[in-house]
């Protein structure tokens, strides 16, 4: 706490005339570009190293970056908040943008790896049931993710299965099929501060550097969404 409250203080001290700007102007109201699903983890920190602004992100974070799946109705078949945030920020912000941004050595993979079977932990241990299908896939020898740990192939794939369930919902299908809407499967090394990206001709994470960078942008520019 001693941590939040000096930076709090600092933030006041530092805080030029163009941050206050920033914030007079959000607070008449927000148009983020982005839904950013990540992992409660600490270390994960996508304003960081996203090197985004207040404003951009709407940001929707929980232990594993999981996102439960609907029925045919759009209603969730896990907690509601996950599903109210994508109902927001697709329905009302109008995000042009899904991302869903797994990590290196998670700790929700970790434990379900491990059949998520967690001593004093009961919620936990349900809540990590969202990626049982990424577990089974793992199982089933899937390429994605080849060399690393198994968590952490566990992770990338985990990330996929999260998109899927995403598609699952009848308001994200609609946005998709009418507007355009893109979904973004991403994955964090913590250890390299590196991210990647899910590129489907390649069925890989591939490390967003300078040149995958620009070829990249180059394919969102091809693919925008309708406006």
């Amino acid at each position: 706490m001693k941590k939040l409250i000096n930076g709090i203080l600092e933030f006041r001290q530092k805080a030029g005339p163009e941050v206050r700007e920033t914030f007079t102007r959000l607070a008449l109201g927000q148009s983020p570009d982005c839904l950013f699903i990540a992992c409660s983890d600490s270390r994960v920190v996508p304003n960081l190293f996203a090197s985004t602004y207040p404003g951009d992100l709407f940001v929707l974070r929980n232990v594993g970056n999981l996102m439960p799946p609907s029925d045919t109705a759009g209603r969730s078949l896990g907690d509601e908040s996950e599903a109210s945030a994508v109902e927001f920020a697709v329905a009302t912000l109008n995000v042009k943008d899904v991302v869903v941004c797994g990590h290196s050595e998670c700790g929700a993979m970790k434990a379900l790896l491990g059949g998520r079977d967690i001593d004093g932990a009961p919620n936990l241990s349900s809540w990590l049931r969202h990626g049982d299908g990424a577990r089974a896939r793992l199982e089933r020898e899937e390429t994605v993710g080849v060399g690393l740990a198994k968590h952490n192939q566990l992770s990338q794939l985990s990330v996929l299965e999260q998109i899927e369930h995403l598609r699952s919902y009848p308001l994200v299908q609609k946005a998709i099929a009418e507007r355009g809407l893109r979904l973004h499967g991403w994955w964090f090394d913590i250890a390299t501060a590196a991210v990647h990206h899910y590129e489907p001709d390649e069925r890989r994470f591939v490390l967003i550097d300078e040149t995958e960078g620009a070829r990249y942008l180059a394919a969102l520019d091809d693919r925008s969404p309708s406006t």
